[in-house]
C-alpha cells in the first residue's frame, strides 16, 4: 500500500481525498435541485388543481358556496390514493374529492404550499392551501389539495439514481486520469534518480539537465555540490601529502644527528612508518576521485606481474587467474594499490601458486588474492591490519601495505577480510566491494 511518506502517495491521497468531497458535494448540489424542481413540479400540479376547484366553485341564490364543476383526473376518485382535494366554508368542509372516501383534511388557518400534512390514512401528504371568494357570497372558502410524498419521493429516487450512478463512473474517469497524471509528473523524478544513479556508478560526473524546469535548479545545485566535493576533497588529500612530507624531512635530520644505538631511533622509526603510510595514502588517493569508477582488472593485474615477473620467474611460482567479474567498482589508482600490495605479499611468501579470483555475489564484488604459502595464525588476522604492525622483521617493509588496503577498501563502501584459503591452503585475502 502506498503510504503518506511517499510524494506519489501524498498526491494520490490527496487527490482521492478531494474528488470524493467534489463528487459527494456534487451529488448534495444536484440532488437538491432535482428535489426541487421535482416538488416545483408537484405543487404546480397541485396549483392547477386549485385553479379548477376555484373556478368551479360558485353561489346558489341563498349566498351559499357549491361545487358547479370538479377535476376529472381519476386519480382523486381512487379511494385513499393520497390524491385528495376539499373545500371549506367558513372552516366547514363542504364537499370533498371521492378519494378521501368520507374523511377529511385538517384545515389551515392560512394559505400554504408545499406543507405537510397526514391523509386519513396516515401517510404523508405534500399540501397546497388557498382561500379564495365567490361572486354573491359573503363565506371565507379555502381549497385544499394533496399529493402523496411516497410518490414525489419514488420521483426523486428516480432521478437520484442515474445521477449517482453518473457521478461514480465520473469519478472512476477522474481517479484513472490523476494516477495517469501523477505517474507522468514523477517520471522526471525516476529518471532523474537513475541519473543519480550513473553518478554513484561512475558512468558519469555530473546530472544530466533535467527535462522539467522545476528540477533543473536541483540537478544544477548538486552539480554544485559534487564539483565542491571533488575540489575539496583533493585539496584536503594534498595537504595530507604535504604535511607528510615537511615532517620527514626534519625527522631524517634527527634520525642522522641520534648514535645508531639511541633509544630514540625505535622512535624516530616508528614516526617514520606513520609518515610513510600517511604518505602512500596521499599518493594513493590524492588524485581527483569520481563517485563510483569503474577499473577493468585484468590490465591492472598484467602490469603489475611484469614488475613482479624476476621473483615470480625466480621462484617458479604461477598465477592462477579465475576472473568471473571483470571490473571492480573503484578508482583505477585505488585498483593498483590495492592489487599491487596484495600480489606483492602473495609472491613474498608463496610456494608455488598464487591464485586471483573475483566473483559478485548479493550486491557485492569480491577479489581474493590466495597464496600456497605458510599464512598466518588465525589470531594474527586483525594484527596484521593495524598499521606499521610487520608479523616478519625479516624482510624489508614498512608493515602498512595491508593497513592500507583495508583504508582503501573502507573508503569504497568495503571491507578486507584475511584467512586461510580453502584450495591452496596459504593466506587469502579478499577485498569486498560494493556493486
Amino acid at each position: 500500500m502506498i503510504g503518506w511518506k511517499s510524494i506519489r502517495g501524498r498526491l494520490l491521497w490527496l487527490s482521492a481525498l478531494w474528488l470524493s468531497a467534489a463528487l459527494l458535494a456534487a451529488y448534495l448540489i444536484i440532488g437538491n435541485v432535482l428535489e426541487r424542481f421535482v416538488s416545483t413540479r408537484f405543487d404546480a400540479e397541485l396549483a392547477a388543481v386549485s385553479d379548477a376547484l376555484m373556478v368551479g366553485t360558485g353561489a346558489d341564490s341563498s349566498g351559499l358556496a357549491q361545487l358547479v364543476d370538479s377535476p376529472t383526473d381519476p386519480r382523486f376518485s381512487q379511494p385513499l390514493s393520497g390524491w385528495y382535494w376539499q373545500v371549506s366554508a367558513d372552516g366547514s368542509v363542504f364537499i370533498t374529492s371521492d378519494s378521501l372516501y368520507e374523511s377529511e383534511l385538517p384545515v389551515p388557518a392560512a394559505d400554504a404550499s408545499g406543507a405537510q400534512t397526514l391523509g386519513p390514512d396516515g401517510a404523508m401528504l405534500r399540501a397546497a392551501t388557498r382561500a379564495f371568494t365567490v361572486p354573491g357570497s359573503d363565506e371565507d372558502l379555502r381549497v385544499t389539495v394533496t399529493a402523496p410524498q411516497a410518490e414525489i419521493d419514488a420521483a426523486l429516487a428516480a432521478v437520484r439514481r442515474p445521477l449517482a450512478l453518473t457521478l461514480a463512473v465520473l469519478g472512476i474517469g477522474l481517479a484513472v486520469g490523476v494516477v495517469v497524471q501523477v505517474t507522468a509528473g514523477l517520471s522526471s523524478l525516476r529518471l532523474m534518480g537513475r541519473n543519480l544513479r550513473a553518478v554513484r556508478e561512475g558512468q558519469t560526473a555530473t546530472l544530466r539537465p533535467p527535462d522539467v524546469a522545476e528540477l533543473q535548479p536541483i540537478a544544477e545545485e548538486m552539480n554544485a555540490l559534487l564539483t565542491q566535493n571533488r575540489d575539496q576533497l583533493a585539496r584536503t588529500r594534498e595537504q595530507i601529502g604535504n604535511l607528510a612530507h615537511s615532517l620527514k624531512t626534519p625527522l631524517m635530520a634527527l634520525q642522522g644527528d641520534l648514535p645508531p644505538d639511541d633509544p630514540g631511533q625505535a622512535v624516530i622509526a616508528r614516526m617514520d612508518r606513520q609518515i610513510a603510510w600517511h604518505l602512500k595514502r596521499a599518493r594513493s588517493a590524492g588524485g581527483r576521485r569520481v563517485l563510483g569508477q569503474v577499473t577493468h582488472i585484468t590490465p591492472v593485474i598484467d602490469d603489475i606481474l611484469l614488475v613482479l615477473n624476476r621473483p615470480l620467474q625466480d621462484r617458479g611460482i604461477e598465477v592462477l587467474r579465475d576472473i568471473a567479474t571483470p571490473t571492480l567498482p573503484i578508482e583505477h589508482e585505488d585498483a593498483q594499490e590495492i592489487l599491487g600490495n596484495l600480489l606483492e605479499n602473495a609472491t613474498k611468501w608463496a610456494n608455488s601458486r598464487i591464485s586471483v579470483r573475483t566473483a559478485r555475489q548479493e550486491g557485492q564484488v569480491y577479489l581474493t588474492i590466495a597464496d600456497d604459502g605458510p599464512g598466518m595464525a588465525d589470531a594474527d588476522f586483525s594484527r596484521a591490519l593495524s598499521r606499521g604492525t610487520r608479523l616478519d622483521e625479516r624482510g624489508p617493509g614498512a608493515g602498512l601495505g595491508l593497513a592500507i588496503i583495508a583504508d582503501l577498501a573502507a573508503l569504497n563502501g568495503g571491507g578486507l577480510k584475511l584467512g586461510r584459503d580453502e584450495q591452496l591452503r596459504g593466506l587469502s585475502a579478499t577485498v569486498t566491494l560494493p556493486d
